[in-house]
């Protein structure tokens, strides 16, 4: 039997997830705020876990250098076939290697990026530190490292929302859950993955929320429709402002926590 536990929700993850109203606030808030600290094309960029390329690949068509790494073979033939419809020189600036994430600069090469994203694959690690270290290494002097993970401090808004109400109270001091995918996760917290990122020579600079609202009406039962092209982007812009601001990054049940690392 196969042991890649994406081998069965690559579909639901990399198409129907990514096409609903919450995937697109994740693609655009992540890319607005990456944008506010990524040097300019072509630099290089390493996405740690990147899945189908939803985050990477924008980064592509916009000029930069991307090897997408994972270790799901159901994930990267969905990143093969999304690259497949991307514009010709787009596809020339991505590369994709399949290796885990806490082996990632034995298989980068060695190789030091301008840029390492490591979005929505910390929760799933049993600690966090292998990882985070990893990133770290790979990242050049100057070069940033955004990490995107569950918030333990806003662990109860889920299921809060959907009214379990016994399951809420557990989540005040909980650190894991089984996700909406169905897979077991773990959150942290921005002060603690801080610290972890300066122990090993990257400063954080900023972090952010990614979902709020989209949250609390998923989870309420709201229907939310994607083909309502103008409501959407009405939708991602309030996103956008909350990630920002106090106290609704908060609240939101995702944090996106951007470093940079000092000179080699």
């Amino acid at each position: 039997m196969s042991d890649d536990i994406w081998a069965g929700l690559a579909d639901q993850f990399a198409d129907e997830a990514y096409a609903s109203v919450k995937g697109y606030v994740r693609t655009y808030v992540m890319h607005q705020q990456l944008l506010e600290h990524l040097p300019p094309p072509p630099a290089p960029v390493l996405d740690v876990g990147g899945g189908a390329g939803h985050q990477s690949f924008p980064l592509a068509q916009a000029g930069y250098d991307v090897m997408l790494l994972d270790s799901s073979p159901a994930m990267l033939d969905k990143a093969r076939q999304r690259l497949a419809r991307l514009p010709a020189q787009a596809r020339q600036r991505v590369t994709l290697v399949q290796a885990d994430g806490e082996n990632a600069e034995e298989a980068a090469g060695g190789r030091r990026f301008a840029a390492v994203l490591c979005h929505g694959v910390l929760g799933y690690q049993e600690r966090p530190e292998p990882l985070v270290s990893q990133l770290c290494r790979c990242a050049a002097g100057g070069g940033i490292v955004s990490v995107m993970t569950g918030n333990a401090n806003a662990a109860v808004v889920r299921p809060a929302m959907e009214r379990r109400w016994d399951d809420a109270l557990a989540s005040f001091d909980a650190r894991t859950e089984i996700g909406v995918l169905g897979v077991p996760g773990r959150a942290d917290t921005v002060e603690e993955l801080s610290e972890l990122m300066r122990s090993r020579g990257v400063e954080p600079l900023r972090w952010y929320g990614v979902w709020l609202f989209v949250d609390w009406l998923e989870f309420s039962g709201a229907d939310l429709d994607p083909s309502d092209s103008k409501q959407v982007a009405a939708t991602a812009a309030v996103e956008l402002e909350a990630s920002r601001r106090d106290p609704y990054r908060q609240l939101s049940r995702v944090f996106h926590l951007v470093g940079r690392k000092g000179p080699d």
